[in-house]
């Protein structure tokens, strides 16, 4: 599929146009004027944006330079318009090439520069889809996959398997598609990556309402998807797979699953897991958290039914969900206790909460490549340039606070930023400063709105242990009980347990379960030895923690798995079946890179880790790497029958 370079053409007067402008990314705009004007000597002139930070696109311009390229792409924009829409021929490859660097402010290392060609596509073409050829329809047809799940993965896999004109289906437990922002619907739950960034690369979205916008925005897109790419007739919803097992005289999975109510069995030559990892709630094992006799439900469980105004509410957690959530609730509620366990590293991000205007949006839709070099100029500082402040110097003398001399310097910039919101209370600025390294656990958006919730008369922050759930409340390990009228449990989900409840029974006949226990692994997050055609997406491994979007690491993750499907039609085989000496090699590597990094910081507890403390959900591995190794399967990876 093709995008064009401008959703539609401009007609507007140049009051208009010279409006819009005041509100565009300046770098931004220094591309789009090349593309326009077809002269890329601006590369060479006096105006060079600065270095890229996350969340800047202004690129640190004086205020002069602004106007000045302002004024150029007024001029440029007025001219595309008068001729009827045309451009100049293309920049050359060289000269792309240029623009990225010049953009960003740092040289854009060459081993990036096809990585980002691919997810721009300044050509228009959608260079991850499906385009085969040496593949004979008869053995496509033959081929039968299930997708499980339908939220963004599993969507994506069935995009991309529509294209293939593979048959498939997909069974979706839910009775409709988003997965993880159709099951969350806390009040304030939103995305953390930045939006135009985290929307599928072929299927941008220029009418996002906020940079970082809120659940249902992020559950309609999908929606749109399902209808735009044709893939909902093949979802069956209100279906669950409760069994899989590996028949290997047919070479196919024997699948139950449970639809409204009735078990049946499906058969298919081949499974996709899109159930992800962060979509079974965890309830803490807190002693008598039954007998509470108010509403208590799980963030990600919200009861719509119970109003929370003017009631006394406990929050149980301060991750990712109760960032979001608890802020809302203290708008409305008589009072709010937030009980924490160890407190969370925020970035400071003053977009979080922001909306976006229409000249912005107008800017996206019809600037020519405006949108794609915008996507460049998110995704470049949320890329690998954060790794080395995650390595673990041994040489550093603070491993308490912080890995190494970078670590120690965001460390300080964070507790800074803290400090001046927080003023004149130095109670409060010791409870909300983490004693870990940054990084060690996932990073949360702020703009300010948590600290100044925990300021508010209403808000109490507890960080005294909890003993055990009364039927009045909450009491802690100092005797104190905290009574409330209802209790958010927002305290994550069961990452470690990939695939979960399914079982899944392999060729031996043992199932991941009894393969895993506590140790889930895949080569590169994927396959599993004695588990023939079974693909996993957001597998064990892949959670991205330091950079780029779950959405790039799943389009890297369905090329590959459609790639193997190709290699298994393109070789007349049947099954194809990881090779358990290429697995070992890559656990081995995964457990040496990780051996190095922040997430394996000791005395530090994170989803990231298992009960031993051995990280097994976070990838250790450089975006560009991971883009490398998932382009194409190597068939000596796999045994093929």
């Amino acid at each position: 599929m093709n995008r064009p370079l401008a959703d539609a053409p401009i007609t507007e007067d140049d009051a208009f146009l010279a409006a819009a402008l005041e509100h565009a990314s300046v770098p931004t705009l220094l591309m789009s004027i090349v593309h326009l004007t077809g002269d890329a000597s601006i590369l060479d002139g006096p105006i060079r944006p600065q270095r890229t930070m996350p969340g800047d696109v202004d690129g640190g311009l004086s205020d002069a330079d602004r106007a000045a390229v302002r004024s150029m792409a007024l001029a440029a924009l007025r001219a595309h318009r008068d001729r009827g829409g045309t451009l100049p021929p293309p920049p050359s490859p060289a000269t792309i090439r240029s623009m990225m660097s010049f953009m960003v402010g740092e040289e854009v290392p060459d081993e990036y520069v096809p990585m980002f060609l691919e997810e721009m596509a300044l050509d228009g073409a959608d260079a991850r889809g499906v385009a085969w050829d040496g593949v004979p329809a008869e053995r496509r047809e033959r081929l039968r996959v299930v997708v499980i799940g339908a939220g963004m993965s599993g969507l994506l896999a069935a995009i991309r398997l529509e294209q293939a004109r593979i048959p498939y289906v997909v069974l979706e437990k839910n009775e409709g598609v988003g997965g993880t922002w159709l099951e969350n619907s806390y009040p304030g739950c939103r995305v953390d990556v930045a939006n135009h960034f985290y929307c599928y690369s072929f299927e941008p979205n220029h009418d996002w309402p906020e940079f970082f916008s809120q659940r249902n925005e992020l559950r309609d897109y999908f929606e749109r998807c399902a209808d735009r790419y044709g893939v909902r007739a093949r979802i069956r919803f209100g279906t669950e797979v409760l069994a899989a097992r590996w028949n290997d005289a047919e070479a196919r999975w024997e699948l139950r699953i449970r639809s409204r109510g009735r078990e049946e069995t499906l058969l298919a030559n081949a499974i996709v897991s899109a159930v992800g990892a962060l979509n079974r709630p965890r309830l803490p094992d807190i002693p008598g958290r039954e007998s509470f006799a108010g509403p208590a439900f799980h963030s990600a469980e919200w009861q719509h039914q119970h109003d929370l105004a003017g009631k006394r509410v406990a929050v149980i957690g301060t991750g990712a969900s109760a960032f979001q959530l608890a802020p809302e609730i203290a708008k409305t509620a008589r009072r709010l206790i937030v009980f924490q366990r160890s407190p969370p590293w925020m970035v400071p991000n003053p977009r979080y909460h922001a909306k976006i205007g229409d000249a912005k949006k107008w800017l996206l839709r019809h600037v020519p490549y405006y949108a794609r070099w915008y996507r460049f100029l998110l995704f470049w500082p949320g890329s690998d340039g954060l790794m080395p402040s995650l390595v673990v110097d041994p040489e550093w003398p603070h491993p308490e606070r912080s890995v190494n001399a970078m670590n120690d310097a965001m460390r300080e910039f964070f507790t800074q930023y803290m400090a001046e919101q927080i003023g004149d209370d130095p109670e409060l600025l010791a409870k909300v400063v983490p004693r870990y390294p940054p990084f060690v656990k996932r990073m949360l958006q702020d703009d300010g709105t948590w600290l100044a919730t925990l300021k508010r008369d209403n808000v109490d922050l507890v960080v005294e242990p909890i003993a055990e759930i009364t039927s009045r409340g909450v009491r802690c390990a100092d005797g104190a009980e905290h009574v409330v009228d209802a209790i958010i449990y927002a305290t994550g989900f069961h990452a470690n347990r990939f695939l979960w409840p399914m079982e899944i029974a392999g060729r031996s006949g043992a199932t991941l379960r009894e393969v895993w226990g506590d140790e889930p692994r895949a080569y590169l997050g994927i396959t599993v030895p004695d588990f023939p055609n079974l693909f996993c997406l957001y597998g064990p491994g892949t959670n991205l923690a330091h950079a780029g979007s779950i959405i790039f690491h799943s389009e890297c993750q369905v090329r590959y798995v459609i790639g193997c499907l190709a290699t298994l039609l393109r070789g007349g085989f049947s099954a194809m079946e990881c090779r358990r000496d290429v697995h070992d090699a890559y656990a081995a590597r995964f457990d040496a890179r990780h051996d190095t990094m922040v997430w394996s910081h000791a005395g530090t507890g994170s989803w990231y880790k298992n009960a031993r403390g051995r990280v097994l959900t976070t990838s250790p591995w450089r975006l560009v790497d991971y883009w490398a190794w998932t382009r194409t399967p190597g068939p000596g990876d796999y045994d093929l029958r």
